[in-house]
């Protein structure tokens, strides 16, 4: 499969969650997810079974700690990916508060573009600009079939 066309499939993948309300650690298509259920539905409907099990987490995105968690899942299962711009279909990880560890992941859906789970707002499809960008710290791609 080509990088393009995988790439479309997983922002109509993802395009297919808008509207799911948020739910912290939930991956249920129109039931509801966080960021990370996001990802792991997207990945299901692409491969089927997820690559591993997902310890519990914090919905703090403040948190502070020394275990890159998000990151090391990133590069575990994800192929590393420009951040300048990122590409269509990138999994961008961000750190939302300084010094604390990365806890949020979005998908990007378009030239500045992105899809995300946030809390109070479910899966929503948002510009990815200004406060977003500078927050990126990682950006991956899904891996080919």
């Amino acid at each position: 499969m080509t990088v393009l066309r995988l790439s479309n499939e997983v922002v109509a993948l993802a395009r297919g969650w808008l509207g799911t309300p948020y739910h912290h650690q939930a991956s249920c298509k129109g039931a509801g997810c966080d960021c990370l259920g996001l990802l792991r539905g997207i990945w299901r409907e692409l491969y089927g079974q997820e690559p591993q099990a997902i310890p519990t987490y914090s919905p703090d995105w403040g948190e502070v700690g020394t275990h890159e968690t998000l990151l090391e899942a990133g590069q575990t299962h994800f192929q590393r990916a420009g951040l300048d711009p990122p590409g269509l279909g990138s999994v961008i990880v961000f750190r939302v508060r300084p010094h604390a560890i990365a806890k949020h992941v979005g998908l990007i859906s378009g030239p500045g573009r992105m899809i995300h789970a946030q809390e109070r707002a479910g899966v929503v499809e948002v510009p990815f600009s200004g406060w977003w960008q500078r927050r990126a710290v990682a950006a991956f791609s899904f891996p080919d079939r």
